[in-house]
C-alpha cells in the first residue's frame, strides 16, 4: 500500500512529467521503480526484473496518455501486471520445467520457500494472488486490471489458494 504523502508525490510528479519537465519524469521513474518491483518480481518470479523494465518502459512511453494524474497508481498498476504476466508467459514457453527441479514431497525447504511454491502456479494464478492478497484489491479490480470478468477473477483466486496451500503443505 502507499501511503497518501507518497500518493501525493507521485500524482505531483506526473503532472509535472505531463507538461513536459525532463527532470519530473526522471524523479517519477524513480519513485515508481520500487512500486513496480514490487508488483512484478511473485508474478515474473526470476523474469521479474526484465517484467518490470518492460513496465517501466511501457509506463515512460504511454505517460502522456494518463488523462487523471490522481489515477497514476492504478494506471501503473494495470500496466505492470500485464507486463509481468506477459514476461512470465513468455519465459514458460521459453523454459519448460524440469520435473527434477521440481522439490519432491515432504522436502522441509517447501515449507520455508514461499518463492518455490509461487513457481509452481501459473502467470495467471500469481497475478491474481498478488492483487488480492499482496496488493490488497477486491474481486472486480483485480478482475478489471487482469482483463477478465468477475466471476472468472473469483474461481481463478481460488484455484490459486487452493494450488498454493496444496503445493505449502506438502
Amino acid at each position: 500500500m502507499i501511503d497518501e504523502t507518497t500518493r501525493a508525490r507521485g500524482i505531483a510528479l506526473a503532472r509535472a512529467a505531463r507538461r513536459g519537465d525532463t527532470l519530473a519524469l526522471h524523479e517519477l521513474l524513480d519513485h515508481l521503480l520500487p512500486y513496480v518491483g514490487r508488483i512484478c518480481a511473485p508474478i515474473a518470479l526470476d523474469d521479474g526484473p526484465d517484467a518490470t523494465q518492460e513496465a517501466m518502459v511501457a509506463v515512460f512511453r504511454s505517460l502522456r496518455g494518463l488523462r487523471e494524474p490522481e489515477t497514476l497508481y492504478g494506471w501503473v498498476r494495470t500496466i505492470a501486471v500485464r507486463e509481468a504476466v506477459r514476461v512470465a508467459r513468455g519465459a514458460a514457453r521459453a523454459r519448460p520445467a524440469e520435473l527434477t527441479e521440481l522439490p519432491e514431497r515432504g522436502d522441509p525447504q517447501l515449507a520455508t520457500d514461499i518463492r518455490d511454491v509461487l513457481a509452481r502456479l501459473s502467470p495467471r494464478h500469481r497475478a491474481i494472488l498478488v492483487l488480492r492478497d499482496v496488493e490488497g484489491l477486491d474481486e472486480e479490480t483485480a478482475a478489471g486490471l487482469l482483463g477478465v470478468s468477475t466471476g472468472t477473477a473469483k474461481s481463478r483466486l481460488h484455484r490459486a489458494r487452493v494450488s498454493f496451500r496444496k503445493a505449502w503443505s506438502a
